[in-house]
């Protein structure tokens, strides 16, 4: 049998963690918003492209990741206080943006975009909290494939540069670009809000799926 090197693959899903012994839903992608990516482009988790790559339209799945394939561990040490000058704008604090439990864009020394939550805005600092929000929780999907095909050339192309930052806020692998639900300040993909979108991640759906 020929293996497609890239495909092109959608699919609806729900995402759970357990929390004190109870499943708690985090995430949701519908079939007419589903998640959507192309394998072997690194945007969404190997774990979870593992699962799906080789399932058929129609094909309903239940499994789950543990956090050591996921998001990892929780780390303590990823919990930073930043300079509160570093969020001003023009001289003012963003105060739009910065407030408790949102999740927004930072760059590394590197340059390298990640996402941080804002766990507390003090006088002089801004505590961040650089872990993703998922690290540390077992990842359960259950949902089902709409499509899997060998993705296009031009799919691949565009996937490429989104995820180059040429491509703009959304670019869904890692970024299904139709969930509907990653909490209040994570995840806006396919919202059209680009700080939500960027906030994301979203090169992996809601960033769940992807990374």
């Amino acid at each position: 049998m020929e293996t497609v090197a890239n495909k092109y693959i959608t699919v609806a899903y729900e995402l759970y963690v357990t929390e004190d012994g109870e499943r708690d839903l985090v995430e949701k992608a519908t079939a007419e918003r589903p998640f959507q990516f192309i394998t072997g482009l690194g945007t969404t988790l190997e774990a979870f492209e593992d699962q799906i790559r080789d399932l058929a339209v129609g094909e309903k799945f239940e499994f789950t990741i543990p956090f050591a394939e996921g998001y990892g561990e929780y780390d303590e040490e990823h919990v930073l206080d930043l300079p509160r000058q570093i969020f001003e704008i023009d001289g003012h604090f963003d105060s739009e943006r910065i407030y408790e439990g949102n999740v927004v864009p930072l760059m590394d020394s590197e340059g390298h975009r990640i996402n941080g939550t804002v766990v507390e805005v003090k006088d002089d600092t801004v505590v961040m909290d650089m872990n993703h929000p998922l690290a540390g929780d077992d990842l359960t999907f259950i949902g089902e494939v709409i499509e899997n095909r060998a993705a296009t050339n031009a799919e691949i192309e565009g996937m490429v540069n989104m995820m180059s930052g040429e491509g703009g806020g959304c670019s869904c692998g890692s970024d299904g670009c139709g969930s509907d639900s990653c909490g209040d300040g994570g995840c806006g993909c396919g919202s059209g809000e680009k700080e939500k979108e960027e906030a994301c991640g979203c090169g992996g759906n809601c960033g769940c799926g992807g990374h």
